[in-house]
């Protein structure tokens, strides 16, 4: 029985090695089951290791895909303001030029709309002689300062119109008569037909004038006040 019984438990211990190593043989070929190769290739790599020996497409992949999606913007365009959704005024400077500093009228834009509008480009304004003595004067702010500007609706965003009001030429009783004496102006948004409004005195009044002496005046960058 003793004789029997010990070549019998050999056999069982080969079959065993043999399995063993079988098992071994199918890890290096792929054939494995998944989940038993992935616990093994995780225990043998060391911390971190496999995200810097990952390629750099896969990182991409698997880590950026929720960034982009928080650029893309969503809503419509801003329309253009014009003549059709806002309203124009033009008041007087509130003091005439020095050799300090020049004259300042105001001219703002009201968003008379229910949506808010945006002024792109330049705007132009341009004053006739009441009498027609003298030719037309005009200025804009594409130098000054004409970048995209958002109008909410209801708001309004103002620019100063600086200018010469004072007549070196002539004699001290005509020293503020100037060639070009406008009660209008015409102003012009950009890509948009011009509108003409009367000049408003500095404090909002009507009848206001707005004198120019020279051939040009500059218009400055619109800004909410």
């Amino acid at each position: 029985m003793r004789t029997t019984t010990r070549p019998a438990l050999l056999a069982v211990g080969a079959v065993a090695t043999l399995a063993l190593s079988l098992t071994g043989c199918n890890d290096g070929s792929g054939t494995q089951n998944s989940g038993a190769a992935g616990t093994s290739a995780s225990s043998a790599a060391p911390s971190g290791s496999t995200s810097t020996s990952a390629p750099s497409g896969n990182r991409t992949s698997t880590s950026g895909g929720g960034n982009s999606s928080s650029h893309t913007g969503g809503g419509g365009v801003t329309a253009a303001c014009t003549t059709k959704n806002t309203s124009v005024t033009f008041r007087q400077s509130s003091g005439h030029a020095s050799n300090a500093q020049a004259a300042a009228a105001t001219l703002k834009i009201t968003n008379s709309s229910g949506a808010p509008c945006t002024i792109v480009g330049p705007t132009t304004v341009v004053a006739d002689d009441d009498q027609g003595k003298a030719s037309p004067v005009s200025g804009d702010n594409s130098k000054e300062g004409s970048e995209a500007v958002e109008v909410p609706a209801g708001a309004a965003v103002v620019a100063d119109v600086l200018y010469n009001d004072v007549n070196s030429e002539g004699t001290e009783s005509a020293r503020y008569t100037c060639p070009v004496q406008a009660s209008h102006v015409k102003v012009a948004l950009p890509k948009d037909v011009g509108t003409t409004v009367n000049v408003m005195k500095a404090n909002g009044s009507p009848g206001g004038v707005f004198s120019v002496c020279g051939t040009d005046f500059k218009v400055g960058a619109f800004a909410a006040r």
